[in-house]
């Protein structure tokens, strides 16, 4: 298991735009537009095999449970190889999404390129704009990883998105988030 931190993006950064296939709709594509909520907008990177995604994707739904109703957009995006690593298909995505009860879009970045201008390195990787859609956090969810025994609370992100929420002042010093290496194409 790949031990990869964010590059962390440089904050107040204007969200890059995208427009990527939806798994876990039939035949629909999405942009940051189209997904952006009215008080702010996470977008995360993540994939289907990656142990530090398993451990937080619980505490991820529940997230994006709260707050979607609070005017945040949520979405998810894979850019893993799928050549090298099958299991993050778009097909095994939809499957994935179905089995965590996504109830937000789940794209697939198959050219690798919105990884790339958003500066994205593992999986999960965190980026919050707020809704002038500038960049306000990016990092990690919270101290737990796989095995360190702290619990999940989202507490990092969740800061971050009620800072936006209730106009609360966001530390800008924050974490990196670990895991998995983005599989680049070669």
């Amino acid at each position: 298991m790949s031990r990869t931190q964010s590059n962390m993006l440089a904050l107040g950064t204007i969200a890059p735009e995208f427009y990527l296939k939806d798994t876990n709709s039939a035949d629909s594509y999405f942009s940051f537009a189209d997904i952006k909520g009215e008080k702010g907008t996470l977008v995360m990177f993540i994939c289907n095999h990656c142990p530090f995604v398993h451990h937080v994707i619980r505490e991820v739904v529940r997230i994006a449970n709260d707050y979607r109703v609070q005017g945040i957009g949520v979405v998810a995006i894979s850019s893993n190889d799928v050549n090298e690593f099958p299991q993050d298909s778009p097909e095994l995505m939809t499957e994935f999404a179905f089995e965590n009860n996504f109830e937000f879009p789940y794209l697939y970045d198959e050219t690798q390129e919105v990884a790339k201008v958003y500066d994205a390195a593992c999986t999960p990787d965190f980026y919050f704009f707020d809704n002038q859609n500038k960049l306000v956090y990016r990092g990690q969810l919270d101290d737990s990883r796989p095995g360190n025994g702290i619990p999940l609370s989202g507490s990092d992100l969740r800061g971050a998105i009620d800072g936006v929420i209730y106009n609360r002042i966001i530390n800008p010093n924050q974490k990196p988030s670990l895991g998995c290496n983005i599989k680049w194409k070669k």
